[in-house]
């Protein structure tokens, strides 16, 4: 009964504010007798068990309001974008311990098959789910663990070096990967669990992937994981790129793209949910998976580029972020001051399931390889 009481009590609270909105200084339509009747009765009904159990009435109100506050803050972004303000995330999410627990090494979404989201993609490992990611972005990219045994790799954006170790051993240990971060604590952290596995083949640095001290030509392959959403300039984050791979080298990036809006303008809701996930997680902006073709092309160094929209094998990894934070508290239940934070982080992750289910948000893959006359 109390549960009854608690919902129809929730029930008048929302036909009152709906009353509100649509009581209208007379620009509003005559209403029928009989539908106006049948309201007034509905809510006398309600009045009257609300006034039978004031304590359900007033604890699901107190429910109704506290949601409706809550959903007020988490929708005001907490950590827009500003200079330094990457690497002080960055540096604070590899001190807290929480993202390396649940994510393992890879910061970065899993990949999961036709056959995995059919039988449910909460039985899958997640951490799994990253590897298979890199396998499958490896094979977008025409990169081949024999053909290219002891390439030099550069991998820009590394977070703590969990594909730069990866590739280190795939590639074998006459290769060389450099990973680049923003961030000192990831730089620390990457080379202590590539010293601990004896990959000496692994270095990471702290660089601005803007303005990179490399010399031009210098890698066989450029490997960029979901780092171009940072970048507040993506035309110097491509050109970087290009200019420090080889001739005849291998370029492969995944990155989170909002869909272009030239041909269907962004409408207010868009552009509202676009600022969301903009400044909850420091972006500055995002662009489309068109518009990065079009700066990779406008380098005039590649051949032709490869791209593809990989939502649906990787929009699972938002929601299953959230569920294993659920199933195994551990990460973070010991940790009370970080409340606050992994809860606005699992209402960004919905905001962007949300956001990539409805094409808002599409999933880029780009690969390409640079002319070797040039």
């Amino acid at each position: 009964m109390v549960s009854r009481i608690a919902t129809s009590a929730a029930g008048l609270l929302f036909a009152s504010a709906a009353s509100a909105f649509t009581a209208q200084r007379g620009n509003v339509a005559p209403v029928r007798t009989g539908s106006s009747s049948l309201s007034m009765g509905l809510k006398s009904s309600l009045l009257k068990k609300a006034a039978q159990y004031p304590v359900a009435t007033a604890a699901a109100g107190a429910a109704v309001v506290g949601t409706a506050a809550v959903k007020v803050v988490l929708d005001r972004p907490s950590r827009t974008y500003n200079e330094g303000s990457v690497a002080k995330e960055y540096d604070a999410w590899t001190q807290d311990g929480i993202l390396e627990y649940y994510w393992g090494e890879h910061i970065h979404l899993g990949y999961y098959d036709e056959e995995e989201m059919e039988a449910g993609y909460k039985k899958k490992d997640f951490i799994e789910a990253k590897y298979d990611f890199i396998d499958e972005m490896m094979k977008f990219g025409g990169i081949d663990a024999e053909a290219d045994a002891g390439a030099k790799v550069l991998d820009v954006g590394c977070g703590f070096g969990g594909t730069s170790r990866y590739l280190a051993d795939k590639l074998g240990p006459n290769a060389e990967v450099t990973g680049i971060t923003l961030s000192p604590n990831q730089v620390k952290r990457g080379t202590e669990l590539a010293e601990e596995r004896g990959l000496t083949n692994a270095k990471f640095q702290v660089m601005n992937a803007l303005e990179m001290d490399f010399p031009d030509n210098s890698f066989d392959i450029v490997w960029a994981c979901e780092s171009g959403e940072h970048m507040p300039d993506k035309e110097a984050y491509i050109n970087e790129m290009m200019r420090v791979l080889k001739p005849g080298g291998k370029y492969v990036m995944a990155t989170w793209c909002q869909r272009d809006d030239r041909e269907k303008a962004f409408d207010k809701k868009d552009k509202r949910d676009l600022r969301f996930l903009y400044e909850e997680w420091t972006h500055p902006y995002f662009i489309s998976i068109e518009a990065y073709e079009e700066l990779i092309d406008a380098t005039k160094l590649m051949g032709p580029v490869k791209t593809a929209d990989w939502c649906e094998p990787t929009i699972a990894s938002w929601r299953h972020s959230i569920w294993v934070g659920i199933f195994d508290p551990r990460g973070w239940i010991f940790k009370p001051t970080k409340y606050l934070k992994c809860v606005r982080d699992a209402y960004c992750l919905e905001r962007m399931h949300r956001a990539f289910k409805r094409g808002l948000m599409e999933y880029g893959m780009f690969a390409a390889t640079k002319k070797k006359d040039v």
